[in-house]
């Protein structure tokens, strides 16, 4: 019986919608952290802290740029490995495009796949030089390497960074002129 309620009451603009949300959200808040040994109590801080540790975490070393001719693999002849530098074609970027799943979560810009998909005639020029540029250069616009993070409780009562699982969406990289 209680189920049968909850189903129909959960969707409906009611107190009891609104309690339930607010129930989750006071289980959801953070309101202390300890974060590398230090205790951190002030909203504003422990943000500062968990965006300061994942940063640490995941910072990227810098690299030097090696080919494939290079002698980093001896396995393939000479012929394969300028064939696995060459740039794309624009064709195999088109290709690549209709391959991803048009229906998941919007990048950082509001648009998914299917927009580009549909909209592919006003903006696959622009794209495809994105992607092309990419290649050529092997950097990525710093707008384009964005994370979003949630941090979902283990269990109720989490206070350690440790006792929260990242929950990570990356967005596609767009920069669109125009509109469709």
């Amino acid at each position: 019986m209680s189920r049968s309620r909850h189903a129909r009451q959960m969707d409906k603009n009611t107190r009891y919608f609104h309690n339930l949300a607010s129930a989750r959200r006071r289980n959801n808040r953070i309101d202390a952290l300890v974060i590398n040994g230090r205790l951190i109590r002030n909203q504003a801080r422990i943000k500062i802290a968990i965006r300061e540790f994942y940063k640490e975490l995941y910072r990227q070393e810098e690299s030097p740029m090696v080919g494939f001719r290079d002698g980093l693999v001896e396995r393939i002849n000479d012929e394969d490995a300028m064939a696995l530098e060459m740039l794309p074609t624009p064709e195999e970027v088109r290709e690549a495009v209709w391959d991803c799943e048009s229906s998941k979560a919007p990048g950082s810009d509001g648009y998914n796949m299917n927009f580009i998909k549909k909209c592919w005639g006003d903006i696959g020029s622009e794209f495809t030089t994105a992607i092309l540029d990419f290649f050529q250069s092997s950097r990525l616009p710093t707008d384009a390497n964005v994370t979003w993070v949630a941090l979902a409780p283990k269990f109720t009562g989490a206070k350690k960074i440790k006792d929260l699982r990242p929950i990570s969406m990356v967005g596609v990289y767009i920069r669109l002129s125009r509109r469709c």
